[in-house]
């Protein structure tokens, strides 16, 4: 039984949900104490308990302490068995991120698996669905482990009620690890407003203001299809495709805060991501790691990415990726950015 401290480095719920996804992985049993002690209400909240029962669900985990508030539990895992999933989050907790806990498992699967997840699809500290489509997918496609994602709705917080329907096939041919240290040229730049249930001033404000910071115009700038019933939210994104990569940035609207603010914040992080030269930006470089682990750890085969930042919630994923799997991180300085490089123990 592996021991995990939660209050350990950034001492959040990405500690949790990745050694959930590792426990499944390597059927490595592990109990982890003082559960999200970083934060200000601490242990298994709504969305965290949703990805433990779904983790248990698929793999037949022995577990205790799954219930709200839960500092401590203990997760023993059994074999993890695709087949035809539906979880559902019943508040505006994050399916993306209870995505991410059972993807690793089930790309790893004897067959393939179809989900049916609900919640929260657009959420603050939480990738969005259209991240997990155009960034997270297609490199998960390079390295050996095909997906399809399908929104069927918009989900926003505080109300949620999004869903998705996800495709999960297997790496029949294992994983094939791969270095990520340039983003190739640029293809194309797009911006989206989805902004249900609200005026539709906001949106054309929010995307007239990013398209003045940041030189965008015409077809560049898109309102996203949404239905008034999927609201009242507001989500702006900037995608960014590269030959090599995609990078989606998302800021949300709230109540008090202005549309012009909204698309100032989003156009800082798009252009302070443009300035450098390394591949990634600062949150796929955290989400990258544990499915690049696992193809080095199956393969045997090293492999290095280059990233604009590091954040705390990185190095805390790092820390506990490597407590599952025999690999090492190495991290250096690359330019502006940093390279960081995994191999074999």
């Amino acid at each position: 039984m592996m021991e995990i401290d939660g209050s350990a480095g950034e001492g959040g719920g990405q500690m949790l949900r990745s050694a959930l996804a590792l426990s499944m992985c390597t059927g490595t049993p592990f109990a982890m104490r003082r559960i999200r002690a970083g934060r200000a209400r601490p242990g298994l909240m709504r969305q965290h308990l949703a990805c433990v029962n779904a983790a248990a669900d698929i793999c037949g985990a022995q577990v205790q302490g799954a219930e709200m508030n839960s500092q401590a539990l203990q997760f023993t895992p059994g074999p993890v068995r695709a087949g035809e999933y539906r979880f559902v989050i019943a508040s505006a907790g994050s399916c993306t991120l209870l995505l991410q806990t059972l993807w690793p498992a089930l790309m790893l699967a004897e067959g393939e698996s179809r989900l049916t997840l609900g919640g929260g699809t657009h959420n603050p500290a939480a990738p969005s669905f259209h991240f997990l489509e155009r960034s997270y997918a297609p490199l998960l496609h390079r390295l050996g482990a095909r997906s399809a994602l399908r929104l069927r709705r918009l989900g926003f917080y505080p109300a949620g009620g999004g869903e998705m329907d996800v495709t999960i096939s297997p790496a029949i041919h294992g994983l094939a690890p791969f270095d990520l240290t340039e983003r190739g040229a640029p293809v194309a730049s797009l911006a989206e407003c989805f902004a249900p249930a609200l005026p539709r001033a906001v949106a054309r404000r929010e995307l007239d203001r990013l398209g003045q910071a940041l030189g965008w115009s015409g077809e560049q700038l898109q309102v996203g299809a949404a239905r008034q019933n999927e609201g009242p939210g507001n989500a702006l994104l900037a995608t960014l495709a590269y030959e090599h990569l995609s990078e989606v940035f998302t800021q949300f609207g709230v109540k008090g805060v202005s549309a012009e603010k909204v698309a100032g914040d989003l156009a800082r992080e798009v252009l302070r991501y443009q300035s450098g030269q390394a591949a990634l930006g600062p949150h796929l470089a955290d989400q990258w790691a544990l499915p690049l682990a696992l193809a080095v750890w199956k393969s045997g085969r090293g492999a290095r990415y280059t990233c604009t930042q590091l954040t705390a919630h990185a190095h805390s994923n790092f820390e506990v990726i490597a407590r599952f799997l025999p690999v090492r991180f190495a991290i250096e300085a690359a330019g502006d950015g940093w390279c960081v490089a995994l191999t074999p123990c």
